[in-house]
């Protein structure tokens, strides 16, 4: 079966040059010009992978990926934009984008990229059990198969990268992981993006948690990575 994917494009031309490279490579393609188009599209349809352009008329692409993720669609999202500065990738992650690819591109690096997302989402999808699976740490609770999480029985909310890495690590208390496996891990062993990415989401992460009770969950290892660090009572105790 051809893998599907949306493209949302404003730009006639860029939009159509897209649509030719991608039937080529033997996608199955669809478009919208526009953020309301892209989401009743996908939420009416089901994609293996979306191309969203951030400088869209009415709603930006930012503000579509987030109205998706808000809504639970999870369907894998590469941001195109002119917009190469480092805020403007760091937004678009952190609302939920798999990958993100600066205008102008390359056909072959944009091809690249798809395949690489599509590649993560494959393995992803695989490593989920057909069965609940749950991790209880304390008062963080994961469920693996519905893919959500709650602390002290309230709801986290997470984006699909942090909730990845929160059960990554949380499944494996107290080991340590480098900057370079938590990447192949989550990200994926051709992401192309630098380490910076794990310290963001990691960043984030532990605001989330400290929040709800004050607890630093996860501890730097200086010059190595990361280790998730439960409350010493709950380490004690499991």
């Amino acid at each position: 079966m051809r893998r599907r994917i949306l493209i949302v494009e404003d730009d006639r031309t860029l939009r159509q040059a897209l649509t030719f490279n991608l039937e080529r490579e033997g996608y199955e393609v669809r478009s919208a010009v526009d953020g309301q188009q892209a989401l009743d599209w996908a939420r009416n349809d089901q994609f293996d992978l979306m191309l969203l352009d951030v400088m869209l008329p009415g709603m930006s692409g930012i503000e579509v990926l987030r109205v998706l993720r808000t809504d639970g669609i999870g369907t894998p999202v590469i941001v195109l934009s002119a917009k190469g500065d480092e805020i403007d990738r760091v937004v678009g992650l952190k609302v939920g984008a798999d990958d993100y690819v600066a205008k102008p591109f390359s056909r072959p690096e944009l091809l690249a990229r798809i395949e690489a997302v599509l590649r993560r989402d494959r393995r992803a999808t695989a490593e989920v059990p057909d069965t609940e699976e749950r991790i209880e740490v304390g008062s963080l609770t994961i469920n693996r198969a519905r893919r959500e999480a709650s602390f002290g029985g309230e709801p986290l909310q997470l984006t699909l990268k942090e909730f990845d890495l929160l059960t990554h690590l949380a499944a494996h208390p107290g080991r340590i992981f480098t900057r370079d496996q938590l990447l192949a891990r989550i990200w994926g062993l051709d992401y192309e993006g630098d380490d910076r990415t794990v310290d963001v989401h990691v960043s984030w992460l532990r605001g989330k948690l400290r929040d709800r009770d004050g607890h630093n969950y996860f501890r730097t290892v200086r010059g190595v990575g990361y280790a998730f660090s439960p409350r010493p009572e709950v380490a004690t105790a499991s």
